[in-house]
């Protein structure tokens, strides 16, 4: 099931995903990483975050995190843990936030993906999300779709 975002019980799960399944495929310095990693709690106050979870009760399994600004529906983070992967959780939770940010005017989707995380960038992909550029500095892809307006 996906629901949003209940802080106290799931803001350690999420925590520990992104330690797990994202940081890794960073390529940020140590200290930098850590700076990331501190303000989580402080990027998933801002936006929205959806979570998969067994049922209504349950830890979350899988979550994304995303913004609006104007047109745009900007993914900011999204991890599946291990074990329930190819579920269709990742591409579940993917539509949830595009319909919700279509529905309310968003045209374009846009994320970064890690040049090293090549199963995020297929997965994109696969969904229709186009490689726009190659950004050296943060060595990330910038990837982009085109979202129908739902209103």
């Amino acid at each position: 099931m996906i629901r949003y975002r209940r802080p106290k019980q799931d803001d350690p799960i999420i925590h520990d995903l992104i330690c797990k399944e994202l940081v890794p495929l960073s390529h940020l310095s140590p200290s930098e990483l850590k700076t990331v990693v501190k303000d989580v709690p402080k990027r998933l106050s801002h936006g929205v975050t959806l979570v998969a979870s067994q049922d209504y009760e349950s830890d979350p399994i899988a979550f994304i995190h995303f913004m609006m600004h104007g047109e745009l529906l900007y993914i900011d983070m999204m991890a599946v843990a291990p074990s329930y992967r190819r579920n269709r959780l990742g591409k579940t939770l993917l539509a949830q936030a595009e319909n919700f940010a279509s529905s309310r005017g968003c045209v374009k989707s846009k994320v970064m993906v890690d040049r090293d995380n090549t199963r995020a960038h297929l997965f994109y992909r696969n969904l229709g999300y186009q490689t726009i550029r190659y950004m050296k500095p943060s060595q990330c892809f910038e990837l982009e779709k085109e979202l129908f307006n739902r209103r």
